[in-house]
């Protein structure tokens, strides 16, 4: 089970950072995602870590304005979101991918959990 927060409004140029919380399973077991969806777009990879941190990987549009971090010990995945963008708003959802590997893959194919979402809304 996934349970993502951190959501809400924020200003152009503002920050967030989005938690996700993992009960169930081994969490240094899986990788885990972050995707996004939005009315204007069908969902869109945003970021993923593998089990153990040491692979990350970023969609084209958050380069450099994300940070995707976990903590194994304390079941949490973290999306640092600076210099917000109106495009960024959405929908956020956490993603875990339970195949044992040390990929962080950008397929939404790959995972099998999901968290409920958390929404986010950058104002101009």
């Amino acid at each position: 089970q996934l349970q993502a927060s951190g959501g809400g409004l924020v200003q152009a140029g503002g920050s967030l950072r989005l938690s996700c919380t993992a009960s169930g399973r081994t969490f240094s077991d899986y990788a885990m995602g972050w995707f996004r969806r939005s009315p204007e777009k069908e969902r869109e990879f945003v970021a993923a870590i593998s089990r153990a941190g040491t692979v990350r990987d970023y969609g084209d549009s958050v380069k450099g304005r994300f940070t995707i971090s976990r903590d194994n010990a304390k079941n949490t995945v973290h999306l640092r979101m600076n210099s917000l963008k109106p495009e960024d708003t959405a929908v956020y959802y956490c993603a875990a991918d339970y195949t044992v590997t040390g990929a962080a893959h950008t397929s939404s194919d790959h995972y099998e959990a999901w968290g409920q979402g958390t929404q986010v809304t950058v104002s101009s």
